[in-house]
């Protein structure tokens, strides 16, 4: 009985950012679990070696090339992900990222942000997570029953230097979050539900450079980082696995609207 409620074999998923670290880590391990997976991204060769990598342990994959700003190109995204499973169990939003203007280095100061740089981020992590939602979810809707995954960030529940712009975002999208479960539920019933995951401190493509040095070790962020994350470490990206798992599964029938920190107690930790 236990086993069954985790059980997500045969279910659909589609994955927005599908090629990125976290992304590509969630994509293999729903894979993994019996899952056909959907990778979603601007970028087709990372995208067809995330694919190999699920079809090399056994799983089924494919790869669909859209932006998520891009309407047009996810409608035809949704249309190929339904003929090719007819429909969408699991929706990952893992799209998002950071651009250097949307940050404020230590010698600056907030006036010196860049307006146009910080739009793009928000856009990109906020809408970029909306606009994917309003699209893929039609096929949940229709079949009365679907899991959303967004993800936040540490972000979302605590203000972080410098990051203006990823900060803003991510606190948005826990919020939409809470606000897409509402709606979902109040007018389509309790077969939808909508979760977050909020990641600690991981390496990725967008934050290498803040966190570690090109000649190898930890920048003072990336000390910093470590020194307020309990377990003294930065996150293993299949580490979030297990948590997207279970959100997706009967075993987390009854919960929506939350946002579940995977982050080696920095949520928790108050510094002293």
């Amino acid at each position: 009985m236990t086993k069954s409620l985790f059980d997500l074999s045969g279910r659909t998923a589609l994955i927005t950012g599908g090629t990125g670290v976290l992304g590509s880590a969630m994509a293999i391990g729903l894979a993994n679990a019996g899952v056909n997976v959907a990778v979603v991204g601007r970028r087709a060769e990372a995208g067809e070696v995330v694919v190999k990598q699920i079809k090399a342990n056994g799983g089924n994959g494919v790869f669909i090339a859209a932006d998520v700003l891009d309407a047009d190109a996810l409608e035809k995204a949704n249309e190929k992900m339904v003929s090719m499973f007819g429909r969408i169990d699991i929706l990952v939003n893992a799209a998002g990222g950071n651009l250097p203007g949307a940050v404020i280095p230590p010698e600056k100061n907030f006036f010196d942000l860049e307006i146009p740089e910080f739009e793009k981020v928000v856009d990109l992590n906020l809408t970029g997570t909306v606009l994917p939602s309003k699209i893929f979810a039609k096929s949940m809707v229709a079949n009365k029953k679907g899991v959303i995954i967004n993800i936040a960030s540490m972000s979302s529940f605590r203000s972080i230097t410098r990051v203006v712009g990823y900060s803003a975002a991510k606190a948005a999208v826990m919020n939409f979050t809470e606000w897409l479960a509402i709606e979902m539920a109040k007018k389509f019933g309790e077969g939808i539900r909508v979760n977050g995951i909020a990641p600690g401190f991981f390496i990725t493509e967008q934050n290498r450079n803040l966190l570690t040095k090109p000649e190898g070790g930890y920048t003072l962020r990336g000390e910093a980082a470590i020194r307020n994350t309990p377990f003294g470490r930065f996150g293993e990206p299949n580490e979030l696995v297990g948590t997207l798992i279970w959100l997706c599964s009967d075993a987390s029938k009854f919960v929506t609207g939350v946002t579940i920190p995977v982050d080696g107690g920095f949520n928790a930790f108050c510094g002293v």
